[in-house]
């Protein structure tokens, strides 16, 4: 029996896990949040499939998303993983993981825990698109520039409206999952 899943999704085993297991199921661990957001805007001109390859190197590096631990990284910190060849070494977002755990923390001290505030857009509640087919999804929504113009303006970089689609996706804010895929069942919040 053939198993029908997501387009995006190549024969590679962690590719495979990654769909069936993460990507649509809702999320509400601090620390799982920061490393999406932060494994998101490192995808950033890249692919989702690059980036996942090099996960755990960026979890070794980034003291397992310990967002507390990484919003003290200093230059010298900073420059030490900029030589690290696990992950992508682009200053730009090296110095953006620093500065969105310190915008991260800010979030957690207002409303309690990043869940609350994320999961706040949508009152708890996940967003069920129900496509056809993957030409149905869109890269970003009305919603996802709403958050993202909110992250924004609270100190974050990295978090475009598209970025914060797919962070959206991958959290399970949004089922994504096409009507034929082997995970479209299992994902929706009944």
């Amino acid at each position: 029996m053939t198993v029908i899943r997501c387009s995006w999704v190549n024969e590679d085993p962690l590719y495979m896990d990654y769909h069936d297991l993460e990507w649509g199921v809702p999320v509400h661990d601090d620390r799982h949040l920061f490393e999406m957001i932060t494994l998101e805007g490192a995808q950033a001109g890249l692919s989702w499939y690059t980036v996942l390859k090099k996960r755990e190197a960026y979890r070794a590096a980034f003291d397992q998303f310990n967002v507390n631990v990484v919003a003290q990284y200093d230059e010298e910190r900073i420059m030490e993983l900029l030589a690290n060849p696990g992950i992508v070494r682009n200053k730009l977002k090296v110095r953006s993981t620093v500065t969105n755990a310190q915008a991260f923390i800010r979030i957690q001290e207002e409303f309690g825990t990043f869940d609350q505030y994320i999961w706040g857009f949508i009152n708890g509640v996940p967003i069920d698109n129900r496509p056809e087919k993957m030409t149905d999804v869109p890269v970003s929504t009305p919603l996802s520039d709403q958050i993202s113009k909110d992250l924004k303006r609270r100190g974050f970089s990295f978090v475009g409206t598209t970025i914060i689609y797919s962070f959206m996706q991958a959290i399970g804010m949004i089922n994504d999952h096409i009507q034929t895929c082997c995970c479209r069942v299992k994902h929706t919040i009944q």
